[in-house]
C-alpha cells in the first residue's frame, strides 16, 4: 500500500462533499473518519482507493492511499479529476457573490463538484434515475450494482458494459426497472461493448457535440445528457432546466408561489453562467 498527501486550494470542504456522497447507499463513506473508498476501474483491474481528509475547509489536505504502487501516479490523476482538486472554487464562489445565490454559496462554501467514479456507470445511473425521485433512483441503482457488480472488502465495483451487454432485457426488468429502461441500459451497453460508442472520446467534445452524439441513441434525452455532462465529464456550465429537483429548490429558495417552469429555469441558468453547473449543484444540495 502507498500513501500520498495532497494539498488543495481553499476553500474546499471535503465534509460537505462526503455528506452528499453518503446519500448514495452504494458508496463506502465514513463520515466520522472523513473518508471514502473509491472503486476505480483501471483497464481490467479493480482498485479500491481511500481518500481521507486531514485538513479543514480553509486549509484542505487529503491523504490518498491504495494498492498497485506502480500505478500510483495514474491513480492520483484520476482521483484529482474525480474530486476536482484542480478547480479553483474561490473563483466560483467569487462569481456568485454578486448574484441571488450568494446566501446558498455562503452556506455550502467549499462544496466541490465530485464526479461519478466511472464514466460508463454515470451514464447508466442517469438512465436509471430518469423521472424518478432521488431515493427511488438510488435504491434501483443499488439493486443494479449488487446484482451485476462485485464487492471487494466492503466496496462495491460497478459492472462493466460487456457484463450488461450480455444480459437480457428480462434480467434487468427483474430488478423492477421499467421495460423501456431495461432496454435502454442493455442497448447502450452493447453499443459501448461493440465499440460503436466510445465514452472517452466524449471528453474531447464540446457540450453541444456530446448532446448531439448521445441524444441520437434511443432512450437518451437532454436531461440525461445534461447530468452526464455535469457528473460524468465535469463540465462547469450546464443547467438542466427540466430537472424537478432544481425546480423545487428554486421555488423553495425564492419562496415562489408556484414551481417555476423549465423555460423560467433556463432563463435563470443563463444568469449564472459560466458556472451554471455549480448553481445546479448548490441548489440540489439545498433540498437534499
Amino acid at each position: 500500500m502507498w500513501k500520498q498527501t495532497i494539498t488543495v486550494p481553499a476553500p474546499y470542504d471535503f465534509a460537505h462533499a462526503l455528506e452528499r456522497l453518503a446519500l448514495d447507499p452504494l458508496l463506502a463513506v465514513d463520515l466520522e473518519r472523513q473518508r471514502v473508498t473509491v472503486p476505480l476501474h483501471l483497464d481490467d483491474v479493480k482498485v479500491p482507493v481511500a481518500v481521507e481528509s486531514i485538513g479543514t475547509k480553509d486549509a484542505p489536505r487529503l491523504i490518498v492511499s491504495g494498492p498497485h504502487p506502480e500505478r500510483q501516479q495514474e491513480i492520483i490523476e484520476r482521483i484529482s479529476d474525480l474530486f476536482q482538486w484542480r478547480t479553483p472554487l474561490a473563483s466560483v464562489h467569487g462569481h456568485f457573490q454578486a448574484t441571488e445565490l450568494a446566501p446558498l454559496f455562503a452556506r455550502y462554501e467549499g462544496l466541490p463538484l465530485v464526479l461519478d467514479f466511472d464514466l460508463y456507470f454515470c451514464l447508466v445511473k442517469c438512465l436509471i434515475h430518469q423521472q424518478l425521485h432521488l431515493k427511488v433512483g438510488y435504491r434501483l441503482t443499488e439493486r443494479f450494482v449488487k446484482t451485476f457488480g462485485e464487492e471487494r472488502d466492503g466496496v462495491w465495483f460497478y459492472p462493466c458494459p460487456e457484463e450488461i451487454a450480455a444480459r437480457s432485457y428480462e434480467d434487468l426488468r427483474a430488478l423492477q426497472l421499467s421495460g423501456r429502461k431495461a432496454e435502454y441500459i442493455v442497448d447502450v451497453s452493447r453499443l459501448i461493448a461493440e465499440g460503436k460508442l466510445r465514452l472517452d472520446e466524449l471528453r474531447q467534445m464540446e457540450d453541444g457535440e456530446v448532446m448531439e452524439r448521445l441524444t441520437a441513441i434511443r432512450g437518451i434525452g437532454p436531461w440525461t445528457v445534461q447530468n452526464f455532462l455535469v457528473f460524468g465529464l465535469g463540465r462547469p456550465n450546464v443547467f438542466p432546466p427540466a430537472d424537478i429537483g432544481l425546480q423545487r429548490a428554486v421555488e423553495q429558495l425564492f419562496q415562489l408561489p408556484k414551481r417555476p417552469t423549465a423555460h423560467e429555469l433556463a432563463a435563470l441558468g443563463e444568469r449564472w453562467k459560466p458556472y451554471a453547473s455549480y448553481a445546479a449543484l448548490y441548489l440540489w444540495r439545498s433540498i437534499e
